[in-house]
């Protein structure tokens, strides 16, 4: 796994095909290394002082004891999402942790969201997630939490990896295993905490469709949104470990709409396999993606004087329409790299509250550290409620510019100066009314191509002039 890629960690923790790539044996060595970097005396002392970094962990102190006192091990929590796989790999993960003297509460099925709120609001050194977001059920990954709740950089996950490399034996000195599905009620209230108003009106009269993609969200998305004030109607909320994101979730937003025209529900929202992501629909079934999405919240924080640095944060990815409507609402764009732990790391390096990605990973820096698929739909429903506005008039805040994506197989490090000169010529040709893009694949060798434009006709017009330069320039080397 790790030779293919030439790096184990991805954009998104490590993923693979759960019992071929991803193995128990991998999860029990790579728990072992995480608890060498992340379970040392300075990273538990860390967690037990780490300051709020801009997330309101309201109820935190409720969880009582002090988990990284002097003498004591450091503690990890572990949660999943309801693949089949995720049970014998979370055997493995508590194994690896528990052989190397870290103490593991397990949160049993939860959001991945949760798990990052549970690492700061246990105090615990770090935290550990089993899932593969919106991959398909044989799909599964592993990825860290940080103390505080935060993804961990690039270099904490190269030393996470050079430390499995070593192939250590644990230290001999082990640590005590607890199930702590019960502390999942503290991050419900957390969430229903973030409201802006009476939390159980927030949502009152509103029908909502929720589809949680058979996924993490299944039980506690219905319950937070009933909470709210809102009659729910679940789908996709009846995981049987083989399900998840099949034909469900924010990957295939058909069938909320067609549950949302159904029911004649005011809107419905859609959470990915983990709940990290949320999506929408109005009430006659028209997506909303992030970017719609960002455009409602920044305006809304902006409106009440809470859009910190009166900027946003989002990738590269983000739709041109989308910085239309910002320019024009006078809310500045900062952008990174694509992947949310990079729109993360600007927003708490620039003190920004709002940041996310079009695919629906949405960060409230005030209430969260990582994307929160329930947070964002509870923000953006009582946003819209407040205002009185259906969710179609504010899908209309911004207007979605075409957008064109090709994928050019090749190696993106052969790139040279003809390529340069063709992307000045496309971005010449669109003007103001559009942006290009060429970045490396993340997955793939590949080089990935996109190009946005008021007009659709004239989007593919210059991405196809585009790709067929970078074939020839790939050529030519």
């Amino acid at each position: 796994m790790s030779e293919s890629r030439g790096r184990l960690f991805g954009t998104d923790g490590v993923r693979g095909v759960a019992g071929y790539e991803l193995t128990a044996a991998l999860a029990l060595d790579l728990s072992v290394a995480a608890a060498a970097v992340l379970g040392t005396d300075a990273a538990a002392a860390d967690a037990a002082a780490a300051d709020t970094a801009g997330a309101d962990t309201a109820g935190a102190d409720t969880a009582g004891a002090d988990t990284t006192g002097a003498g004591r091990p450091p503690v990890a929590v572990v949660g999943r999402d309801p693949r089949a796989s995720g049970e014998f790999l979370e055997a493995a993960v508590v194994a690896g942790l528990a052989s190397s003297g870290v103490d593991v509460l397990r949160l049993g099925v939860i959001p991945t969201p949760g798990v990052a709120y549970l690492t700061k609001a246990l105090g615990a050194a770090f935290g550990v997630v089993i899932s593969a977001s919106h991959n398909p059920a044989q799909d599964n990954g592993i990825k860290f939490f940080g103390p505080g709740g935060v993804k961990l950089p690039d270099a904490v996950e190269d030393q996470i990896e050079a430390e499995l490399r070593q192939n250590r034996q644990p230290a001999g000195s082990f640590g005590r295993v607890s199930d702590a599905g019960a502390t999942q009620e503290l991050y419900l209230d957390h969430l229903l905490s973030t409201l802006p108003a009476d939390p159980a009106k927030a949502l009152a009269g509103l029908r909502i469709v929720a589809d949680c993609a058979h996924g993490a969200a299944y039980r506690l998305a219905p319950q937070a949104l009933a909470r709210a004030g809102a009659e729910v109607i679940a789908i996709g909320a009846e995981p049987d470990g083989l399900n998840i994101n099949a034909g469900y979730g924010s990957t295939c937003l058909d069938t909320l709409a067609a549950a949302v025209v159904r029911h004649g529900a005011d809107a419905g929202v859609a959470y990915d396999g983990d709940a990290d992501r949320c999506l929408a629909v109005d009430a006659d079934g028209q997506p909303l993606d992030g970017d719609q999405i960002l455009t409602v919240l920044a305006t809304e924080l902006a409106e009440t004087g809470r859009l910190a640095g009166d900027a946003v944060v989002v990738t590269v990815m983000s739709n041109q329409g989308f910085h239309v409507a910002m320019r024009d609402a006078g809310i500045g764009v900062i952008e990174t790299p694509v992947g949310d732990k990079h729109v993360s790391a600007a927003m708490r390096d620039g003190g920004y509250v709002l940041g996310g990605e079009q695919s629906g990973h949405i960060i409230l820096l005030e209430h969260a550290t990582t994307g929160d698929g329930i947070l964002t739909s509870l923000h953006l429903l009582s946003a819209v409620h407040r205002h009185g506005m259906p969710l179609a008039a504010a899908a209309k805040m911004m207007r979605k510019y075409p957008q064109v994506l090709v994928n050019v197989p090749g190696d993106a490090s052969q790139l040279g100066p003809a390529v340069t000169e063709a992307v000045t010529r496309a971005e010449e040709t669109l003007g103001d009314n559009g942006r290009v893009l060429v970045r490396p694949s993340g997955t793939e060798p590949a080089i990935r191509l996109m190009v946005q434009a008021a007009d659709a006709v004239l989007a593919e017009q210059v991405i196809g002039q585009l790709a067929a330069e970078v074939r020839l320039a790939l050529a030519a080397q």
